[in-house]
């Protein structure tokens, strides 16, 4: 019964050059499959990822500290949240850093790795 449904459908909507670009049925190719891009993704962008998870970071704990004063205020009007919100993301911003700078670490072992000299710097005289 559901082969003889797809058919109908496949007929109806014309998908038979997709599934015979793809090899499967449509039923199994999901509602987005026509706006799945086809070519590769390109390169991340690299930037000052430890400055700004840094500065993120200082941020959170900043609003944390501007709001505990203002704890009861919040408290009285049920937006206590607001606080520990910031205060969470300060935590979660601590880790970041910590998560980061080991990346970067990595990277930059890496890439002196893949070095023609072996990851050492030239110096003396010959440089």
């Amino acid at each position: 019964m559901y082969e003889h449904m797809i058919a109908i459908s496949a007929r109806r909507t014309g998908v038979r050059a997709v599934v015979a670009a793809c090899g499967r049925p449509p039923h199994t190719m999901g509602r987005m499959a026509k706006w799945t891009p086809r070519h590769e993704a390109p390169e991340p962008l690299e930037g000052p990822v430890v400055a700004t998870i840094t500065g993120g970071t200082i941020l959170w704990f900043a609003l944390f500290l501007v709001q505990v004063p203002f704890y009861g205020w919040f408290a009285d009007r049920g937006w206590e949240n607001w606080v520990w919100t910031c205060l969470a993301g300060g935590a979660l911003g601590l880790l970041g850093i910590w998560y980061v700078r080991k990346r970067d670490a990595a990277i930059k072992r890496s890439r002196a790795a893949a070095r023609p000299d072996g990851g050492h710097p030239a110096t003396g005289p010959e440089a």
